[in-house]
């Protein structure tokens, strides 16, 4: 073992899965009446471990070959089913409440996506292997259950119009069963722009035929981005007069190969007045310069529209998909995301491997939790634990507050060649569990001292989970009464990385962080 990999291991904080089972994974699940369910039973301890499933709702069975809940029931309500987990060393029962009624991704996002670590160079046997490597690592068991294509995939259209795959994906509704067969679900990643950011085919004026096609490949999960689908909406801000732009953006439009009619490009129908008014209106501010106050109905519209239609296209298909829209955070979307049917939008720009890109985009996200709950999450953007560049404290900075926020949470590096630490911080299953808390709050930061900043985040519980972050560059003891966290009685403390108990303190929280890191807690009253 070389110094680096000998180093990364001695920082691993995770202790091994206890022998006795563990159920994991989340408390609660959203399905829509007689949409196709799949639900894979999470569970670490010594195997073997016979699973026992109770009080499902009608229609829905478990497969104890497979440790899936499966079927489709039309039975709404919020269902309480039993699981009990048990081998040579003892059992574990834990309830899991499946919702069927209207709301989806009722808890973070859990799975991995190729972009970070391939771009878009993919094809259908590495995504697989990807899938495969998720339940040989044991990620499965800790409740990663997503395996996202990101941009790359895509091939052109037949005859009809229907989009297909690439030579590199010859076959995506057979990639989708596979995927499926190993307990995981199946995501993939379009444009409401002609073309998507790698140049690949968009869904424009496609929406309602790519929903369909990805209903009947079994895809669960869909990335929208918004790539192309910017010039067309500066197109439509000035009523379709591409001379108003400047020639190198009326060169690009030209480039799509799109004839630009601003009210079927927007998506509304050339006989709704109010939306002609709208850019009637958009063209006078143009010309006369007026307010953003002013500007602000008009360019919303433009900017919801696409997002509206493939939103509206997926919740008419039988399946459920869970809809993240990609449009870096612009014009607030977090204020308006639920109302195109979206589950999760993006809140900045990508990004990187970088110390400077997580802290810069994961601290910024303070201030937004009012507009976080389940089935409507904000989105930092994936994870880049794993890759080349973050240090062992920097990837505690970055699980800890993806945790905290409520983030969705993506692995971005290959699933094929992680190291011991890198999965040791993705199978924490107490660090995910106050991702994963049935409550659905996004952290925010109560406490600001110099580099320290002191996170908190209730739970569904009664207890508290608070981070500590050091972004400074010096190793930092931090002493924090009680009442500035917004506890006031003496607490019992459990640290959630290394999973132990800590003693009480009556005055307030004291640990030591690392330069760049971050410690984690649960709290509540004895």
């Amino acid at each position: 073992m070389d110094l680096l990999s000998l180093q990364r291991t001695r920082a691993i904080r995770t202790p091994p899965p206890a022998a006795r089972p563990q159920i994991n994974g989340p408390r609660i699940v959203g399905v829509r009446p007689d949409s196709p369910f799949q639900y894979y039973i999470p569970v670490t301890g010594v195997r073997p471990i016979v699973l026992e499933v109770s009080e499902l709702p009608s229609g829905l069975h478990f497969n104890p070959k497979t440790a899936t809940i499966q079927g489709r029931t039309s039975e709404p309500g919020h269902h309480k089913v039993v699981i009990t987990g048990r081998n040579v060393e003892g059992q574990h029962t834990r309830e899991l409440t499946i919702v069927v009624g209207d709301g989806l991704a009722l808890t973070p996002t859990m799975g991995w996506s190729s972009w970070n670590c391939f771009n878009a160079k993919i094809d259908q046997e590495l995504i697989l292997n990807q899938a495969q490597a998720m339940v040989t690592t044991g990620l499965i068991d800790h409740g990663w259950t997503y395996i996202n294509i990101d941009d790359g995939w895509q091939g052109g259209r037949d005859a009809d119009g229907r989009i297909q795959g690439g030579a590199n994906f010859p076959d995506l509704r057979a990639l989708g069963d596979a995927i499926h067969g190993l307990g995981l679900k199946f995501g993939i990643y379009s444009s409401p722009g002609p073309k998507t950011c790698a140049g690949f085919e968009g869904s424009f004026r496609h929406e309602a035929q790519d929903a369909q096609s990805y209903a009947e490949w079994g895809v669960d999960f869909l990335k929208h981005d918004w790539c192309t689908a910017q010039i067309l909406a500066r197109v439509r801000r000035l009523g379709g007069y591409t001379a108003l732009l400047p020639d190198r953006e009326r060169a690009e439009v030209a480039a799509l190969g799109v004839e630009i009619d601003t009210l079927k490009a927007a998506g509304i129908s050339d006989q709704d007045s109010e939306f002609k008014n709208l850019l009637e209106r958009r063209l006078a501010i143009v010309l006369k310069q007026t307010t953003a106050s002013e500007r602000l109905p008009i360019d919303l519209a433009i900017e919801q529209a696409p997002y509206r239609l493939m939103g509206e296209a997926l919740r008419r298909q039988g399946r459920d998909i869970v809809y993240n829209l990609c449009n870096y955070g612009q014009w607030n979307v977090w204020q308006w995301g639920p109302q195109v049917h979206a589950h999760s939008w993006r809140t900045t720009g990508d990004i990187l491997d970088s110390w400077e890109s997580v802290e810069k985009i994961g601290f910024s996200q303070n201030g937004l939790e009012v507009w976080s709950a389940p089935g409507r999450w904000n989105d930092p953007d994936m994870l880049e634990i794993g890759n080349q560049n973050l240090t062992p404290d920097e990837c505690f900075t970055h699980m800890t507050l993806w945790c905290i926020l409520a983030a969705p949470l993506l692995i971005g590096c290959d699933l094929t060649s992680m190291d011991a630490f890198t999965l040791s911080v993705f199978s924490n299953d107490e660090v995910l569990a106050i991702n994963q808390d049935p409550l659905g709050r996004q952290g925010n930061r109560v406490f600001l001292r110099g580099q320290i900043e002191v996170w908190r985040k209730p739970l569904m519980d009664g207890m508290t989970a608070i981070a500590v972050f050091n972004r400074g560059e010096e190793v930092a003891d931090v002493d924090i009464a009680w009442a500035d966290l917004h506890l006031n009685d003496q607490v019992s403390i459990r640290d959630c990385w290394r999973q132990r108990d800590l003693p009480q303190l009556a005055a307030g929280l004291k640990t030591r962080v690392q330069a760049h890191s971050a410690e984690l807690f649960r709290v509540g009253k004895s």
